[in-house]
């Protein structure tokens, strides 16, 4: 299969079987299905099906579909899903990529067996066509030039460039990962990229809420039982992460499922703080070399940071100026802190260091967090008004909402991060404190406004809160009560589901899916088409 990819493309190859990314979508579950069902075992004895084959001196193994003998001469099948090629004359030909592979097969049967192989099949089930593949000289020699090749980008740190053919980026499982459209618009070959990022993740985020929960695994499903919660049991494959917030429990079994199916773990406090997770998956070591390579550039560095705090100072703008828009007492109340924003944004893009950068950020937000009380309604009563910004713990019930919603932002960017293999202790603004993770708390940056602030200063005008039900309030903090984070997840997974367009992409998808690709566009950075980072902007 890998020769099968470096055929087809390269830069396939080298995310597949070098970086170990592997992403099915329906065309390759269709084709699985259609192995199983046809290489399943032959009752009659006269062919071997499914096939496993290796050769130590090729350093290649693989399985074919078929194996069938006549006049005594060995004859490897392959089955494929599609539309057999069509020559000039029209005549049905095999696909380049597909030879290769049968090729490859043709090698190993031969060092098995020991005799030579003259002859492959390949049927193309889309077209109901079986075509002929002779094993030539030529096409062994095919074979052998693509093994050397594989071999040579095992070496390589830097991923090959995108294929010239976009047709052939269409259908491609790897499109989300290798966003080949995108870098076709970055390098100006292309105005309008094709629609291949999925607007919606395929999975859901499940969180616990309820203390004293159990979570324990019955075959391929999760179940989800104990006081306070009622008995549920959950596919494995319709789970993206589990959260588990405060005194909830997990069966080595459970984690194991879920390990086994990438399913990320999260733990949180009651009190909405992060504690720590699970990923499980391939270690990307290519990726995290490119990121350390890029990240200790300074210059790079500068300039990644500069744009991300434009980025949010940008987002802390123009919510401001929509929210106070039809209220002139509002807009006259914020004036000042609008002012200082504008003014820290523009320097913001000419810093000169880091240190500089983080004292203009530091100005505009304690000016943004001195307007927010404004933007809530004057029905709204002062136990649920902010006086100033206040964390670890918070000192109200409003900076109560904001960290909790912080938190479960923190796991959303982690789990991100990580789905795309970059090295989340590895930032280039944070500098690193206690658990959190740099390069998140840099990502988070470009969120905040638009997937909490905003969400939580309307649930506030909404009266979606109850001071007395939602919190707990003790003498030097406040928290959310199990009530108020039941509150506070379902806003903040709505708000997930919600669609955004990209200013530059010029498609919609989920916030979910927005923060994943605003990931992929900063390894972007480093991986040979910069320029798409930290442009999403808050209309």
């Amino acid at each position: 299969m890998g020769l099968h990819s470096l055929t087809y493309c390269e830069r396939l190859y080298y995310l597949e079987e070098v970086e170990g990314l592997l992403v099915a979508n329906e065309r390759v579950y269709a084709g699985r299905s259609l192995h199983e069902e046809r290489t399943a075992p032959d009752e009659t004895g006269r062919e071997r099906r499914s096939l496993w084959l290796t050769s130590e001196r090729l350093g290649l193994y693989g399985r074919v579909d078929v194996v069938r003998t006549r006049d005594g001469q060995p004859i490897p099948y392959e089955h494929k899903r599609g539309r057999v090629r069509r020559g000039a004359n029209g005549e049905p030909e095999a696909w380049p990529s597909d030879l290769v592979q049968l090729g490859g097969y043709a090698l190993l049967l031969e060092e098995q067996m020991g005799r030579p192989v003259l002859e492959g099949r390949i049927r193309y089930h889309a077209d109901q066509v079986t075509v002929r593949v002779p094993i030539t000289e030529s096409l062994r020699a095919q074979v052998l030039s693509a093994i050397a090749r594989a071999k040579e980008l095992r070496t390589y740190t830097t991923r090959p460039p995108v294929i010239v053919e976009e047709s052939k980026c269409a259908h491609c499982s790897l499109a989300p990962v290798c966003l080949p459209e995108e870098e076709r618009l970055v390098e100006g070959t292309t105005t309008e990229p094709g629609r291949l990022f999925p607007p919606h993740p395929d999975r859901e985020i499940v969180h616990v809420n309820a203390q004293g929960a159990r979570i324990r695994r019955t075959g391929e499903q999760l179940v989800i039982e104990g006081p306070g919660a009622e008995r549920v049991s959950l596919p494995i494959h319709t789970v993206d992460a589990l959260v588990l917030h405060g005194n909830v429990q997990l069966t080595t079994q459970a984690v194991h499922l879920c390990a086994s199916h990438e399913v990320g773990i999260h733990w949180l406090t009651r009190g909405g703080r992060y504690l720590g997770g699970l990923a499980a998956g391939s270690s990307p070591v290519q990726r995290r070399i490119r990121q350390y390579q890029a990240l200790t550039d300074p210059r790079q560095r500068l300039d990644l940071a500069r744009r991300l705090v434009t980025a949010r100072l940008d987002s802390q703008l123009r919510f401001l100026l929509r929210a106070t828009r039809t209220d002139p007492a509002k807009r006259t109340a914020i004036r000042e802190a609008i002012q200082t924003i504008r003014q820290q944004r523009a320097k913001a893009g000419h810093a000169a260091d880091s240190d500089t950068l983080r004292g203009y950020e530091g100005l505009a937000g304690r000016a943004y967090f001195a307007a927010l009380p404004h933007l809530l309604d004057p029905e709204i009563p002062e136990t649920m008004r902010p006086s100033g910004r206040s964390r670890r713990p918070p000192q109200d019930r409003f900076n109560a909402l904001l960290s909790f919603g912080y938190a479960l932002l923190y796991r959303s960017v982690l789990a991100a991060v990580l789905a795309v293999g970059l090295e989340p202790a590895f930032g280039f603004f944070h500098t690193p404190r206690s658990t959190a993770h740099p390069l998140v708390l840099d990502l988070m940056e470009l969120f905040r406004v638009p997937l909490w602030d905003m969400v939580v200063i309307a649930s506030c005008n909404r009266r979606q809160w109850d001071p007395e039900v939602d919190f707990h309030v003790a003498r030097d903090h406040v928290w959310l009560s199990d009530e108020g984070r039941r509150k506070a997840i379902t806003l903040y997974e709505r708000r997930l589901e919600d669609t955004w367009k990209h200013p530059v992409l010029q498609y919609s998808l989920s916030y979910t899916r927005t923060i994943e690709l605003e990931v992929r566009l900063l390894e972007k950075e480093w991986t040979g088409a910069p320029g798409m980072f930290a442009r999403a902007r808050l209309r």
